[in-house]
């Protein structure tokens, strides 16, 4: 199975615990997008809302894709009773959107599983001319303020974490302006999180290549995972940084 397509296995453990992104972030994409009530958006992926809430929330038209089914009945079950929610189940690559255009179209952590070559000119014909597409993703660290702890996982994860597929992604967000987009800029927002070792390792099963992982080394390694943390003292902190990456459809010029 493809990597990308291995959440759906996980629809209520992808739902609880994958972090959700931060109210300034949302706050300026909102605002440079324009988004309210009389623009049309769209979102790539959406997984199980991670995303959602906030841009629904301005009573924008809101349309979203999502590749897995079981991630689809997790949309549905939030926000089926939304008169703004519309969403279709299917491939973004491969799917034909007909004359539909966008004032926004957005990713979370989605976008990179595109390859570019798919991903930039696609969203690019789908934006009305001054369109915004706005990329963001979470990039995570917790060796800065648990050296030890550190050091304790990564010996877990060089005896028992062998996945058969590996995760290699080769998306470059700042390729955009090559596609024809302009005005592209990053903005970073730093937070904090806790973790207790049971929601550390409920957290790290909801990644790629841990989904994945065979028994009975499954078992072993996230068993690791918990006795690392827990001797710790059941306390992991995460610094993570909430990347956003916007850039515009000109106004004039390329359809």
């Amino acid at each position: 199975m493809e990597l990308r397509k291995v959440f759906d296995a996980i629809p209520d453990e992808f739902d609880r615990f994958r972090p959700h992104y931060c109210p300034e972030l949302f706050a300026d994409m909102i605002a440079y997008a324009g988004i309210g009530p009389d623009a049309r958006v769209l979102e790539i992926g959406p997984g199980t809302g991670q995303a959602t809430d906030p841009i629904l929330d301005t009573g924008c038209d809101y349309h979203a894709i999502e590749l897995g089914g079981h991630l689809c009945a997790k949309m549905r079950s939030k926000y089926g009773s939304r008169a703004n929610f519309h969403l279709v189940h299917d491939d973004f690559i491969t799917h034909d959107f007909g004359a539909a255009r966008f004032d926004c179209v957005y990713s979370a952590a989605t976008i990179q599983w595109i390859p570019e070559e798919i991903a930039f000119p696609k969203t690019f014909a789908l934006l009305k001319p001054g369109g915004t597409l706005a990329m963001m993703l979470t990039s995570s660290e917790y060796r800065s303020a648990n050296e030890d702890l550190y050091q304790a996982i990564q010996e877990v994860y060089s005896a028992h974490f062998h996945p058969e597929t590996e995760y290699a992604q080769k998306f470059t967000y700042a390729n955009a302006p090559d596609w024809g987009y302009v005005g592209f800029e990053k903005r970073e927002y730093p937070r904090e999180r806790v973790l207790t070792a049971d929601e550390y390792v409920r957290y790290s099963a909801t990644h790629c290549t841990h989904i994945i992982l065979k028994e009975p080394e499954r078992s072993v390694f996230f068993d690791g995972l918990r006795k690392a943390v827990l001797d710790a003292g059941d306390r992991i902190v995460f610094r993570d940084t909430y990347v956003l990456y916007l850039a515009k459809k000109p106004a004039q010029g390329r359809p």
